[in-house]
């Protein structure tokens, strides 16, 4: 029974390291995991693609008081970007000489309505969400929208406003996904 249990022991601790080593060739290698519900749940792959719209991207937030407490509700994980913030992965729904606006009733790109972008006032714990206005701003080429575009609680632009592209670090092309984009 003792010699069973030490063989069981050993082939966790292999199967344990195994994983590991994999998960870690497999980052070194260009691919990140999603998590977040803001995009499909899966397996992305870094690319050497330009940031364009419909593209998935994966940034770096600015070091915002926003995206501090975001970090401190947990929003968004930590990690190594600037500031302790983990990359977060959204959706480009908006970019140069695009316009958008964003009101309590949700985010307008070229005067079209965007899916799951009416922002709620408060979290689910009932903690107050900030509240953004922009009206029929004109995107400059240092300007992205980073969205959503399949969950309505997602922590996106209408919450934290418009990133730089400098805070982007790649755009990635979803391998295995699962769970549907609207």
């Amino acid at each position: 029974m003792k010699r069973l249990a030490k063989k069981a022991s050993m082939m966790v601790a292999i199967a344990s390291l195994s994983f590991i080593f994999l998960t870690g060739l497999l980052t070194i290698s260009g691919a990140r995991f999603n998590t977040s519900r803001s995009i499909p749940l899966g397996l992305y792959w870094i690319t050497k693609h330009p940031i364009q719209k419909g593209e998935y991207v994966l940034f770096c937030p600015p070091q915002k008081t926003i995206f501090q407490k975001a970090l401190k509700r947990g929003y968004i994980h930590s990690g190594f970007c600037s500031g302790g913030f983990g990359y977060m992965m959204k959706r480009v729904l908006a970019s140069h000489n695009d316009v958008v606006s964003i009101n309590p009733w949700g985010v307008w790109v070229n005067n079209r309505f965007v899916e799951h972008s009416v922002p709620y006032p408060t979290d689910e714990q009932g903690r107050p969400l900030p509240e953004l206005t922009l009206r029929q701003y004109p995107l400059k080429n240092s300007e992205l929208l980073l969205m959503t575009d399949q969950n309505d609680l997602s922590f996106d632009a209408r919450y934290f406003g418009l990133i730089k592209r400098s805070q982007v670090k790649a755009v990635i092309k979803p391998i295995l996904t699962w769970g549907s984009t609207s």
